[in-house]
């Protein structure tokens, strides 16, 4: 209860069973890492939690993202070209809420952060799984715009209770 009212659970967006795309629907049936997408300069840095993607072998490693064509996100990949890709511990479920614009930061999306500039962007220290990327083509596709992205390098940490997200909640693997 919050000033006499009661504050629900439920989504007030949520459309009714019926209404509902089935694509996403079957998309949200398929775990997904949690990760923080972040790109652009010191005056121009943002990021966004991203579960919507997927990592193809090869040489070059590929990334492919869907990134909200209206983002700022979507903006700084266009700009600048390149991104980190770090991946979220269980631990981290606050900031993953942070960057997806769900809970409040004061100071903004990086305050308090331990983040130094890259050549790809932003780096959060404490996210020590990372992918730092070149993209290479960015399309519109429905509601989504597609990134792929050339992974150039990455940094492997001992991560052992990832955050994964699941029929529209965060959850864990262990």
């Amino acid at each position: 209860m919050h000033n006499g009212r009661v504050i629900s659970d439920e989504n007030p967006f949520l459309p009714d069973e019926g209404d509902r795309d089935p694509n996403r629907r079957f998309r949200g049936r398929l775990a997904a890492p949690v990760t923080i997408v972040t790109a652009g300069g010191a005056s121009s840095a943002t990021g966004l939690t991203v579960s919507s993607l997927f990592v193809i072998e090869g040489d070059p490693g590929l990334v492919t993202l869907l990134v909200g064509p209206i983002s700022d996100l979507w903006d700084a990949l266009a700009s600048s070209g390149r991104c980190v890709v770090h991946v979220l511990p269980a631990s981290d479920r606050g900031l993953a809420d942070v960057f997806a614009g769900i809970r409040p930061s004061p100071g903004g999306m990086f305050a308090g952060l331990d983040v130094s500039d890259s050549d790809w962007g932003p780096v959060i220290a404490s996210l020590r799984d990372r992918a730092y990327c070149r993209v290479q083509t960015m399309d519109e596709t429905g509601w989504s715009g597609v990134v792929t992205a050339a992974i150039e390098r990455v940094e492997i940490a001992d991560l052992d209770d990832p955050l994964v997200y699941f029929r529209g909640g965060y959850r864990r693997l262990a």
